[in-house]
């Protein structure tokens, strides 16, 4: 009985891995390299699984907030993808360092030029974003990921405090408390601020040189733990059964 109580655990812990790893790289998601303070600006890389074993995501569409207009959006060239940005008249006035804002960007869409995101693997799409809002801890970009199978998936449901995670959840950029280096980055010249901006994508185009040839950390951390849930689970049935026939044995003798 003891033995058979012990190769349960074990199978129940190998699927609980599984289970709490799956979604650590499930979906379209959004995360600042470094801090995205209010007020200041920040490099933000949308990053792109594909989920399917028989298709490449040859597409992606981030839609950018429009309550939150942003004045500064440029996105870093990715190789093999071809960058798109579409800009519109905001709803109310922007300014920027002084100047009056007449268009934001509402879109970018990056087209794949070769193969896309082929399966098993990832894609990271760095954007140079700012300033960023004062007045909200969270900022909402909905996506579109089309596959090669001309498979759509709408990554557009907005997660609600206290709520189970959507299905297929927006990416969210957390806000962090603003900085004095933020305000000072929103608050000074314009040659400044492109100097900042341009920094900021040099250390995008590092960071995204390690991920294409190393691949993400928490994601292997999290594979790796499901595969030693399953091992531990099938050692666990392996023993029960074991345990069980010498048991049986031991009876008969």
């Amino acid at each position: 009985m003891k033995a058979s109580r012990i190769a349960a655990a074990g199978a129940v812990s190998g699927i609980a891995v599984l289970a709490l790893s799956a979604p650590a790289f499930a979906h379209v998601s959004v995360q600042p390299e470094g801090t995205a303070a209010k007020g200041g600006y920040a490099v933000v890389d949308f990053k792109v699984p594909n989920e399917r074993d028989n298709a490449s995501t040859t597409k992606l569409e981030v839609s950018f907030p429009t309550d939150h207009p942003l004045a500064s959006v440029m996105p870093q060239p990715v190789p093999g993808w071809k960058a798109v940005v579409t800009k519109a008249k905001p709803a109310k006035p922007l300014e920027s360092h002084g100047k009056q804002i007449t268009e934001v960007v509402t879109k970018v869409t990056w087209t794949a030029d070769g193969k896309g995101v082929e399966p098993g693997y990832f894609q990271k799409f760095p954007v140079s974003i700012g300033a960023l809002p004062e007045d909200t801890d969270q900022l909402v970009f909905k996506a579109i990921q089309t596959y090669s199978n001309k498979e759509v998936v709408r990554w557009i449901e907005v997660p609600q405090e206290g709520q189970e995670e959507p299905e297929t959840p927006a990416p969210v950029l957390q806000l962090a408390a603003a900085e004095d280096d933020a305000h000072g980055a929103a608050g000074s010249s314009d040659a400044k601020a492109e100097d900042t901006g341009a920094d900021a994508q040099n250390t995008a185009a590092d960071a995204s040189a390690s991920d294409s040839g190393s691949g993400d950390g928490s994601d292997t951390t999290a594979r790796v733990l499901g595969i030693v849930g399953i091992v531990v689970g099938a050692a666990g049935v392996g023993y029960g059964v074991l345990a069980g026939r010498r048991r049986d044995s031991g009876t008969a003798a």
